[in-house]
């Protein structure tokens, strides 16, 4: 064997202006090129770092066989490039070589190496010849892979496979009792599940009446709304028709004592002239001061009147609030006018723990069922109102525009909601009051009110701070209203 190292271990040739070196250097597969005098013309860096040698040590020799066998036999290249493939693999690799399925006179193999890297490594590799432009034979390459870690877990499985099929009849015998008990747990089910449908039955007949008792306390939550709102409008009346009573009880003595001097003057007529008439007559004016009545009666009166005007306030505004007089289908409303009609309902709810201020924008009539809207002001104020501890609080109620929406909302500076409670506020029947102080249906209906009128209702709170709920509402619907009052779906 020659030394020499060949021209072509210097100066690699070019490919459209790539090195051969460079391009098998960036390759992930071990591989390394011999030319027809079986000289090591490239090997490359996964080949170094595979084989544990350099490729300086290489490239210009032919010792492949000493690094894979420690002899100086040859390897699969060898036998490519001295056309002897087939004889010498049958000779050198039994039963381990075959022919390329790709790749014609390419050949594949694998074998173990016991001196590469700790403990020996399995490699599986392939030969295939490198032929010049005329067909000649100019070389063979060689790639190699790394198969010792699958080659061990073959091993493995094998011995696993011995254990594997000893506990498969185990797990048989284990598995054939397995399904008698399945089979009699099964019998079991099928009475269990009968059992179960039968109280399927039961439940549903149970949901059909729970569902009727949710609709009475809907309504007893409504009842229990008017109720508080006829107990304030009677608050209310009372103070104006106190007054109005009283003054009217003067009124009538200051008539009484008009109508004696009437009386007076009409026994007078007869008279007229008599100085001593005239004298008592007289007497009698000054002693029922006549004039003062005259200038205290148009005031009584203006003030029973401006007593009468707010009763008659307070009525239209409860009317206004419950629509009684309109029809329960969809009409043009304005939000200010009803926010205004609700709150001098609820006022006796209100003015006692808070100050009540308005800041209203310039709202466009929207579309709506006014009542209902009126049902969702009232009661995020009386829950706002409710929120106030000890010490008076302040509700700011604002209204407002947004593209072709309009909001309205409820601020507070009571308790605030906690964080663990928030999601579950608009649940039905969930309350944070004691006993007997609420349904947990009044944000319940609000959140389906607002939901029927396609709005959006959300809330920001801070503990101690207080909280704001903030409904968004169209301004026109986006499908025709239907003449019962109800959204289409």
């Amino acid at each position: 064997m020659t030394n020499a190292k060949p021209a072509s271990a210097t100066a690699a040739p070019h490919l459209e202006g790539v090195s051969l070196t460079g391009f098998f250097d960036a390759s992930p597969v071990a591989t390394f090129v011999i030319n027809t005098e079986h000289v090591v013309t490239y090997f490359n860096k996964a080949c170094e770092k595979l084989l544990g040698v350099n490729a300086a040590d290489m490239i210009g020799e032919r010792k492949l066989g000493l690094v894979f066998y420690n002899n100086d036999r040859p390897v699969l290249a060898d036998l490519i490039v001295d056309g002897t493939s087939s004889v010498g693999v049958a000779s050198l690799y039994t039963n381990q070589a075959h022919r390329s399925k790709l790749i014609a006179d390419a050949y594949e193999s694998e074998g173990f190496f016991p001196h590469l890297g700790d403990g020996g490594r399995w490699l599986f590799f392939t030969a295939t010849p490198l032929r010049n432009a005329d067909g000649s034979m100019a070389g063979a390459v060689e790639t190699l892979q790394d198969i010792t870690d699958r080659k061990r877990a073959e091993e493995d499985l094998l011995k696993h496979q011995s254990k594997l099929e000893e506990l498969i009849e185990k797990r048989t015998t284990e598995l054939a009792q397995a399904n008698r008990t399945l089979l009699e747990d099964v019998a079991r089910r099928e009475a269990a599940e009968t059992a179960l449908l039968s109280r399927n039955t039961e439940l549903n007949e149970l949901n059909a009446k729970l569902s009727m008792a949710q609709q009475h306390l809907v309504q007893s939550e409504k009842l229990a709304s008017i109720g508080q709102l006829a107990a304030g409008v009677a608050h209310e009346i009372n103070n104006p028709i106190g007054y109005i009573f009283s003054n009217f009880g003067t009124l009538e003595k200051y008539l009484t004592d008009l109508f004696q001097m009437l009386v007076a003057y009409e026994k007078a007529e007869p008279f007229h002239g008599n100085a001593q008439t005239v004298l008592a007559l007289a007497t009698l004016r000054n002693s029922i001061e006549l004039d003062f009545l005259k200038e205290d009666i148009p005031t009584l009166m203006r003030e029973s009147r401006e007593g009468i005007v707010r009763v008659r306030k307070i009525v239209q505004d409860l009317k206004d609030f419950s629509h009684v007089d309109a029809n329960l289908d969809w009409q043009f409303a304005n939000l200010n006018q009803g926010i205004d009609s609700t709150l001098n309902v609820v006022n006796n709810e209100v003015k006692y723990k808070a100050d009540l201020v308005k800041d209203y924008g310039d709202l466009p009539d929207i579309q709506c069922m006014p009542s209902q809207i009126n049902q969702v002001v009232m009661n995020l104020v009386v829950n706002a109102a409710h929120a106030m501890g000890a010490q008076r609080g302040k509700i700011t109620v604002r209204t407002g525009v947004a593209g072709d929406k309009v909001w309205f909302e409820v601020a507070d500076t009571g308790s605030g909601i906690p964080k663990e409670v928030l999601p579950r506020i608009f649940d039905p029947f969930y309350t944070t009051k004691p006993v007997g102080h609420g349904t947990g249906l009044g944000l319940s209906l609000s959140y389906g009110i607002v939901q029927k009128h396609h709005g959006t209702i959300d809330v920001q709170t801070e503990m101690t701070k207080g909280s704001t709920f903030r409904v968004m509402l169209p301004v026109k619907q986006p499908n025709p209203p239907v003449a019962d009052g109800a959204l289409p779906t």
